[in-house]
C-alpha cells in the first residue's frame, strides 16, 4: 500500500472560464475611464492571477482603488491586487477559480524540486500562482513563524512539515521537540523515533524544554569552538572524516502548535527563551517553527518578529493582523482551506502559495512507515529527565507574583485588601489616599487583586466591585498565617 493518496482527477479544462474572466475585468476597468489589456494569464491551483498592463498614461492608484469594483462585477470573493509583479510592469489581479483541484501532499514529495534537494530539512509549502512547485529549506530561514485565524490550514501545514523531515531525515539526522499546549494536534507523532521526547503538553514542560534547547545550544558551541569549526555544517564534514572527533550533530527542530497559550501564562520565560534561540541557535542547528492564531502584538511581540524573519500568513480577520505578522496587508484578502502568503527572509513582497491537503490516514502510514523501518525506538532519558527537572522549577507567573515578593510588599498588599474589603469597592485612588502610596504601587495592588478574583473587572472610570467578604479574607489569610 503507497503511503500518500493520489489525485484520481484530471486539471480541468478551464479556458473558457479564465478568458471570461479577463474580459470582464477590461471592461470593468473601462467602465471607469481606465485603459488597459490583459498581458497575460498564471494559472494556479486555485487561483489565476491577471497580468494587467494599463496605457502609460494611467496613474497606478486609479486601478488599486477599483479592486471592490472588480470583486463586485465578478462576484468573487479574495480579490488580491499585487502592484507590480515582481520582474514585471504589469499589476497582477488574482481572482479565485470556481472549480479548484485539490493539491495533494504526494504531488509535491514526487516533485522534481523536492527530489532534487539536498537538504535534510527540505518541506514542501505548496504551488504558486503559476502552478510551480515551492520547497523551502528550514536552515535557510532559520526560523519560521506562523500565523492565521481558526481553521485556515495552520495545523496542517505543520504536518506538511514534519512529513517532509520525515521523507528526507533519518532518526539520528534530524530531530523533532513537539509542544503542543491544545494536547490533539501531535498524537499521531507518539512514539516517532525521531523525537527527543515524548509530545509535551503543559505550558511548564514546555518552557522547560525551551530552557532545555537554551542549555543544549551552548553545549553545542563549546564543541564548534573546541573543534574550531564555525557551523554544524562544517563539523559534521569533519566528524565525517575523523571519525575519532566525535559523533555528528543532529539538526532539532522545536515545534510549538499554539505560542499563544504559552505567553498568557508564561510571557515572559517564553519569549526570553525563544529570543535568544532565535538570535544564537541557526550555527549549531537548532530551528524554532511557531504557529499561533492570535496574531496579536501581545503574542507575536516585537522582540519575537524581529528574531524570526521568515514568516506565513493564513488568512486572518483583518488587515491589522496582516500587518502584525507580515508588516503588510493582504492576508485578510486570502482564501480558506491553506491559501496563504509566504515572506521569506530577504525578501520584502510575500508570494502566495497553495498548501497541499495531507490526510489523517497519510500521517499514520507514513509515521507506522518509518516506526518499523527504524526498529526499536526509546526516548532520549537525559533529555527527558532534564527537562522534566527544568520544569519542576518553573512556575506560572500568576502564581509567583506575591510568593516571590518581600514581606514589606505582601504586607502593603493585605492591608489595601482589607480597605478594598471594608469599602465594597476599590481603586487606585482610594488606596493612594488610605495607603499614602504613589500610582504605580497602587495600581500593582489592583492588578494582583484581580488576578486572585478578590475583584471584579474594570469598568470604565468607575472602582472596581469587590467579590469576597471580609470573613472570607480573613479564612484565607489566616491558612497563609497572616
Amino acid at each position: 500500500t503507497e503511503i500518500f493518496t493520489k489525485n484520481d482527477s484530471e486539471a480541468e479544462d478551464r479556458d473558457g472560464e479564465i478568458n471570461a474572466i479577463g474580459e470582464k475585468i477590461v471592461n470593468t476597468l473601462g467602465e471607469f475611464g481606465v485603459a488597459a489589456s490583459i498581458a497575460s494569464v498564471d494559472v494556479g491551483t486555485r487561483i489565476a492571477r491577471y497580468r494587467v498592463a494599463p496605457n502609460k498614461a494611467t496613474k497606478l492608484n486609479s486601478i488599486l482603488r477599483l479592486i471592490d469594483d472588480i470583486a463586485l462585477s465578478l462576484a468573487a470573493e479574495g480579490i488580491r491586487m499585487v502592484a507590480p509583479v515582481q520582474g514585471d510592469s504589469t499589476i497582477g489581479i488574482e481572482v479565485p477559480l470556481r472549480n479548484p483541484r485539490l493539491l495533494r501532499f504526494g504531488e509535491l514529495v514526487e516533485s522534481e524540486e523536492f527530489q532534487a534537494s539536498d537538504s535534510l530539512t527540505t518541506v514542501c509549502l505548496g504551488r504558486d500562482v503559476c502552478g510551480n512547485t515551492v520547497v523551502g529549506k528550514i536552515e535557510k530561514m532559520p526560523h519560521l513563524l506562523i500565523g492565521g485565524a481558526t481553521g485556515m490550514g495552520k495545523s496542517v501545514f505543520i504536518n506538511n512539515i514534519i512529513a517532509s523531515v520525515l521523507c528526507k531525515a533519518k532518526p539520528d539526522e534530524v530531530k523533532l521537540l513537539l509542544i503542543d499546549p491544545k494536547r490533539v494536534e501531535f498524537n499521531c507523532y507518539k512514539g516517532l523515533p525521531h523525537l527527543l521526547c515524548p509530545v509535551i503538553t503543559t505550558v511548564t514542560e514546555a518552557a522547560g524544554a525551551l530552557k532545555w534547547a537554551l542549555g543544549e545550544m551552548e553545549r553545542r558551541y563549546d564543541i564548534l569552538d573546541a573543534s574550531t569549526c564555525r557551523n554544524i555544517d562544517s563539523y559534521n564534514a569533519k566528524v565525517a572524516e575523523s571519525p575519532e572527533l566525535g559523533a555528528a550533530m543532529p539538526r532539532i527542530l522545536i515545534v510549538i502548535d499554539e505560542l499563544s497559550d504559552l505567553m498568557c501564562r508564561m510571557k515572559k520565560p517564553v519569549e526570553g527563551f525563544i529570543m535568544c534561540l532565535a538570535q544564537k541557535a541557526r550555527a549549531v542547528g537548532i530551528h524554532l517553527i511557531i504557529a499561533t492564531q492570535r496574531t496579536s502584538v501581545d503574542v507575536l511581540t516585537g522582540v519575537i518578529k524581529a528574531n524570526i524573519p521568515t514568516r506565513i500568513s493564513f488568512r486572518v480577520v483583518s488587515s491589522i493582523d496582516s500587518r502584525t505578522i507580515l508588516d503588510a496587508k493582504g492576508a485578510e484578502k486570502l482564501l480558506d482551506k491553506g491559501d496563504m502568503l509566504y515572506l521569506p527572509a530577504g525578501r520584502s513582497q510575500p508570494e502566495r502559495i497553495q498548501l497541499a491537503f495531507i490526510s489523517d490516514d497519510e500521517i499514520d502510514r507514513l509515521v507506522e512507515y518509518v516506526k518499523c523501518k527504524a526498529g526499536s525506538f526509546e526516548y532520549e532519558k537525559s533529555v527527558c529527565d532534564e527537562i522534566a527537572r527544568i520544569a519542576e522549577e518553573i512556575t506560572p507567573e500568576k502564581q509567583t507574583k506575591i510568593s516571590e515578593s518581600n514581606d514589606e510588599y505582601i504586607e502593603g498588599f493585605i492591608e489595601a485588601l482589607r480597605i478594598a474589603v471594608s469599602n465594597g469597592k476599590v481603586s487606585t485612588s482610594l488606596l493612594q489616599r488610605k495607603l499614602a502610596i504613589g500610582y504605580r504601587r497602587a495600581a500593582k495592588y489592583i492588578d494582583a487583586m484581580e488576578e486572585f478574583g478578590f475583584i471584579g473587572p474594570p469598568d470604565g472610570q468607575k472602582p472596581r466591585d469587590v467579590l469576597i467578604t471580609s470573613g472570607e479574607l480573613e479564612k484565607k489569610l489566616k491558612k497563609i498565617g497572616y
